[in-house]
């Protein structure tokens, strides 16, 4: 029962991301002009605006909101204009349900009673938020502070229960401090050294935030490390086969990401399984 209701709800989430993903460039885009559409502007409205159709923004009936099954029922076309809507819409809708699913499954915590099951909601608006930054970072090469801000306190009121039922909350508050520290801090020194070439000013705030959400350290190390790996699994290849240039810039946000809700679902096994294998002595 537990599992149908994510997955309708990771469904009805992920189509949420895909609205906010769009409304929030196009409110960037109509902010920039000189002369903005204050009624488009409007219509735009994240809390407000009705769900719309990006090609010729008829407004979508009750039928055309289901998630997958609308998209599959109109052969991924609008039913007003026939012009052709993005895969990118089921795909965030399932990979969405998929995270829910997972995160349920492997969560490293007993969720009965206590202040679990508020932590994994909290974990479930972070997770929206975060792949809502994956898609806008992969798109249009941007972080933007209208999504990572609200999730800096979803994360912020995360670390405060997690610090308040640990059995040590000075400790675990140095952890959380030290964990936004690495996770932000090695690039935010990047940043200064380039002056922003090497990695974007979003990228340093999304390495805070995370920091704040993996809660330790160590994690933010593994996370960042996993990121690293990806990238360079992704990237070399590209660049060997001439598909991708050496001055091609690649959105290392996804990366940090998919790096971070590893950690989350499978930190604890990945960091045990290292110390068994090279640090033997510690344990």
């Amino acid at each position: 029962m537990i599992i149908a209701v994510l997955i309708v709800i990771g469904l009805a989430l992920g189509s949420f991301v895909n609205a906010l993903v769009w409304r929030v460039h196009e409110q960037e885009k109509e902010v920039g002009k000189k002369k903005s559409d204050k009624n488009y502007l409007k219509l735009l409205s994240i809390s407000k605006g009705r769900s719309m159709c990006p090609h010729c923004k008829h407004k979508l009936a009750k039928q055309d909101l289901l998630p997958v099954v609308s998209w599959l029922g109109l052969k991924g076309k609008c039913r007003y204009c026939h012009k052709p809507i993005s895969v990118q819409y089921p795909i965030v809708e399932l990979v969405m349900a998929g995270l829910f699913i997972a995160s349920y499954c492997w969560w490293p915590v007993a969720l009965h009673g206590g202040t679990q099951p508020v932590i994994f909601v909290l974990w479930l608006m972070l997770l929206t938020g975060l792949m809502a930054l994956l898609v806008y970072d992969l798109r249009w090469l941007l972080l933007p502070n209208r999504i990572l801000y609200p999730l800096g306190l979803v994360a912020a009121v995360q670390a405060v229960i997690v610090i308040t039922i640990a059995p040590r909350p000075l400790i675990a508050l140095i952890n959380v401090i030290l964990a936004v520290l690495v996770g932000g801090g090695v690039f935010y020194i990047l940043f200064q050294v380039s002056g922003g070439k090497w990695i974007g000013g979003g990228d340093v705030k999304l390495g805070w935030l995370l920091g704040l959400a993996v809660a330790t350290p160590t994690r933010s190390v593994l996370f960042i490390f996993i990121a690293a790996v990806l990238g360079s699994l992704i990237s070399l290849p590209l660049l060997a086969t001439h598909r991708l240039k050496p001055s091609s810039i690649i959105p290392f946000g996804p990366f940090l990401i998919i790096g971070a809700i590893i950690v989350q679902l499978f930190g604890h096994i990945i960091l045990l399984w290292y110390q068994k294998a090279f640090l033997p002595f510690t344990l």
